[in-house]
């Protein structure tokens, strides 16, 4: 879901607990080493967003944070700031050539470059979360 989170909506905060939890507490950052991403490039996204950050004339880049249910992936344009929620059921990351990464929630997605060693380190991070809190498929009961 793609939600503009750029107001102190109590409604917006309840949606996104809802989707993907509450945020980690200090305790919990420290023993993830740290939840947020560094900057990301945007070099393409569905259309919903591709109409959102061809209102301004930045450089397209997005944040990542991890959240106990899911991720927020959060950008810019103009002057309001849109979150996609997207919980770990619902996510699908490919990896595409050499540091290009593809984030997918049903009919949204979004292409970051990852080129650097500290991206595909949360990357990795990202992964490994995802894992450690899915539920139990099917197959491996």
């Amino acid at each position: 879901m793609l939600l503009n989170v750029s107001y102190n909506n109590k409604e917006v905060f309840k949606k996104i607990e809802e989707e993907v939890g509450k945020s980690f507490s200090i305790k919990e950052r420290f023993a993830l080493d740290g939840i947020g991403s560094p900057k990301l490039f945007i070099l393409d996204s569905s259309p919903h967003i591709q109409n959102l950050l061809i209102l301004d004339n930045n450089t397209n880049s997005c944040n990542i944070e991890l959240r106990p249910k899911g991720i927020i992936i959060r950008f810019r344009s103009l002057l309001e700031t849109f979150g996609l929620i997207i919980p770990y059921h619902k996510l699908s990351l490919n990896k595409t050539d050499l540091g290009l990464y593809t984030i997918y929630r049903d009919q949204y997605y979004i292409q970051v470059r990852a080129d650097t060693k500290a991206i595909q380190k949360f990357f990795t991070k990202m992964l490994g979360h995802r894992a450690d809190n899915s539920p139990t498929a099917i197959e491996d009961l």
